[in-house]
Formats: structure tokens, C-alpha cells, sequence
């Protein structure tokens, strides 16, 4: 059997859409500079390379014309080397990654660059030309719904209260806050270079975060909810990039083995519902994994709001103690396209790391999907 593994991990400073210190920067030009950091970390060799899968949400604009491609051009890849884009919402990038295991398992390549890119100040949310299709939206609005609207009714659905949803949003600031500190976030981050300016830090981290600040922010999308800015993941710039090799390949060229994708999983879900979605996708993921929740000692749960978090957690009977140990999405950011090749990777880092063995990777994705990697150390 054909194992795949993954043996680096990279991502730009996550910064904040429109008025952050990447505003400016193209994304083929943050994603092409993750790319080129990755490639020099685990000494790649270029002309093994199969493919440059891409997930970015919004593939438009400056994110369009198959970036993967164009990006394969900016890091001087060998002209054999092939790019996809892919489109699964928010677990794009993660879904890149689903698409290179199934292609090493099927002997169809054996060296992936699996990755994601969002500019939400160059394509902002909803893209450039939003047009619902007039009959759907007719007929089951709850398709369209605002991703806003959806955390209010899970709020509700499950009777978490605004307080609670502060603390989680609190903690993540807390976690993403004393991981910079510590410098445990340095070795992912790539310093991206603009002109004359050097970007190396996230720019949505709130240290002094507390419930009086967070209790004097506006209701969002529901005068009568729960769901505010702060307990929501920011509008965000960045890219993110993970290396994924067939595992012989892997050992046979000394690579270093973060860990081995052992299940995936993609579910649907009531749009109206969507953050719910790694729900049933890490039941799936785990199922086919023959493990339990228990057997999990690291997950990276993708923080689009906190409600869905907390819904997830409680759903799941997860421990908050393995969850996002450096923080989440809330704190530092969510990218649409690049978040699902963080959180994977930020797993893979984290086991080998902390010599851990099981990790899970999941998110919640609009439309209503979810999606899942449970991932294994094999050091």
C-alpha cells in the first residue's frame, strides 16, 4: 500500500484584510514566497515534483487564471510540473491535500505541493461578481445564507450564550498570544517581502481581549444574537503550504517525516447549519482511522465562529485541552483558501513535535460541508 506523508510545513503572517500589513501584497506573490520557503526547509528535489495543488476560495481576479499554474512559473518550477486549482469553499486547501493522498495511493505521482491562498482584500468575500441563481434562492434561501446568520443559529440550536462564546474567542487570543511569544509559531511563519518591507508577523492577535471589550462590540447579524466581530474569524490575507510525498519516496530521500495521512472524510450538511459540518466528518474520518475521539491526542478545529466551535467540541465530547494549543482562526485569521493546509500541517508539526501519535484536522465549510484528515506520527 501506497502511504502518503507529510514532510514540511509553511505558511505566510496571517494579516487582516484591507487594512493589514499585506493588503497590498499580490496573492500569487504570498503564496509563490510560502512555496519557495517550503521548498529550501526540506530540500525538495524540483524534478520529482507531480503537481502544484492549490485551494483558494474565490479563484478570481488576481486569484485566478489556475494560480496554482502562475505560481509554478513565479518559483521556477521545471516545465513538467502541473497545477490544479480546487474550489471546496473553506476546506480547499485541506481538500489538496485529499486530492494528492488519493493520487500517491493510486501510484500517480509521488511528490505534491498541496496549498492555498486567499487575498480577501483583493477578492473580497462573495467575490468580485456575487450572483445566486435567482430559482435556488427562491426556493431554498437557506443556500445563500449568510455565514453570519448560520453562527446565530447554531447559537441557538444549541443554547450558547454570548458569554460563552467570549471565553472561547478570549482563549484563542491567549493561546495564539503566548505561542508568539514563545517563538513556537517562528518556524511556520515565512517573512514575506514587499518592497522594501518585511512581513513576518499575524496581525490579528488580541492579547488584552477580555469580556468587557468583547461586551461592548455590536451584534453583527442579529439584533436579537449572540454573534459579534470578536467572536468571529477576521477577514484575512495569507497562504499556507504543505509537502506531500508518497512515504518511501519520503524515507528513501531522507526527508523529514511530520506524519502520515492515515483517513479523510467530506460530509454535507443543512446549509443553514454549516458550522456543524466536522461533526459528522470526523466521525466519518475516524471511523475509517478505526479510532475513537479518545484515541486523538491533537486536533486543529478551524474557528470560523465560535459558536460552531463550541457546538463542534460539545458534539464530539472533545477535550479542550488538545484544541488549537496555539490558537485558532479567531485569533490569528482565516484565509478561506489557505486555512485548510494550516491546520493540517499545524497537526503534522504538532505530533511530531510534542511526540504525539493521532491527530485530526477538521472544518466547517459554507453550503454546508465538512471535512476532515486524521493524521498519524509514524516516528
Amino acid at each position: 500500500m501506497r502511504n502518503a506523508v507529510i514532510v514540511g510545513y509553511k505558511r505566510s503572517p496571517f494579516t487582516m484584510a484591507r487594512k493589514g500589513e499585506m493588503a497590498e501584497v499580490r496573492p500569487e506573490d504570498i503564496l509563490s514566497q510560502t512555496i519557495n520557503s517550503l521548498m529550501q526547509e526540506t530540500k525538495i528535489n524540483k524534478d520529482d515534483i507531480e503537481d502544484i495543488i492549490t485551494g483558494c476560495a474565490y479563484p478570481e481576479g488576481a486569484q485566478g487564471n489556475n494560480i496554482a499554474k502562475i505560481v509554478s512559473f513565479m518559483t521556477n518550477m521545471p516545465e513538467h510540473v502541473a497545477g490544479m486549482t480546487v474550489n471546496r469553499w473553506c476546506g480547499s486547501s485541506m481538500q489538496a491535500i485529499h486530492d494528492a493522498t488519493g493520487a500517491i495511493a493510486i501510484n500517480s505521482g509521488d511528490v505534491f505541493i498541496c496549498c492555498g491562498v486567499e487575498s480577501m482584500t483583493f477578492i473580497p468575500m462573495n467575490g468580485l461578481t456575487y450572483d445566486p441563481h435567482p430559482q435556488l434562492n427562491k426556493d431554498n434561501p437557506n443556500v445563500y445564507m449568510s455565514m453570519g446568520i448560520t453562527a446565530e443559529n447554531v447559537a441557538k440550536k444549541f443554547d450558547i450564550s454570548r458569554k460563552e462564546q467570549q471565553e472561547f474567542a478570549i482563549s484563542s487570543h491567549k493561546k495564539a498570544n503566548e505561542a508568539r511569544e514563545s517563538k513556537k509559531l517562528q518556524d511556520e511563519i515565512v517573512s514575506i517581502q514587499h518592497g522594501e518591507n518585511n512581513i513576518n508577523i499575524d496581525g490579528g492577535i488580541r492579547p488584552n481581549t477580555t469580556q468587557e471589550i468583547l461586551d461592548g462590540l455590536k451584534l453583527v447579524f442579529d439584533a436579537n444574537g449572540t454573534v459579534t466581530a470578536g467572536t468571529a474569524s477576521p477577514l484575512t490575507d495569507g497562504a499556507s503550504a504543505v509537502l506531500v510525498c508518497e512515504e518511501e519516496y519520503a524515507k528513501n530521500n531522507n526527508l523529514n517525516i511530520l506524519a502520515r495521512i492515515k483517513s479523510t472524510a467530506v460530509v454535507g450538511c443543512p446549509p443553514e447549519l454549516m458550522g456543524l459540518g466536522p461533526i459528522n466528518a470526523t466521525k466519518k474520518a475516524l471511523k475509517r482511522a478505526n479510532l475513537t475521539i479518545n484515541d486523538i491526542d491533537i486536533v486543529e478545529l478551524n474557528e470560523a465562529f465560535a459558536s460552531q466551535s463550541l457546538a463542534c467540541i460539545r458534539e464530539l465530547e472533545m477535550d479542550q485541552n488538545k484544541i488549537n494549543l496555539h490558537g485558532g482562526a479567531i485569533a490569528l485569521g482565516h484565509p478561506l483558501g489557505a486555512t485548510g493546509s494550516r491546520i493540517t500541517g499545524k497537526v503534522a508539526s504538532l505530533l511530531r513535535n510534542n511526540d504525539k501519535k493521532y491527530g485530526l484536522a477538521t472544518q466547517c465549510i459554507g453550503l454546508g460541508q465538512g471535512i476532515a484528515t486524521v493524521l498519524e506520527n509514524v516516528n
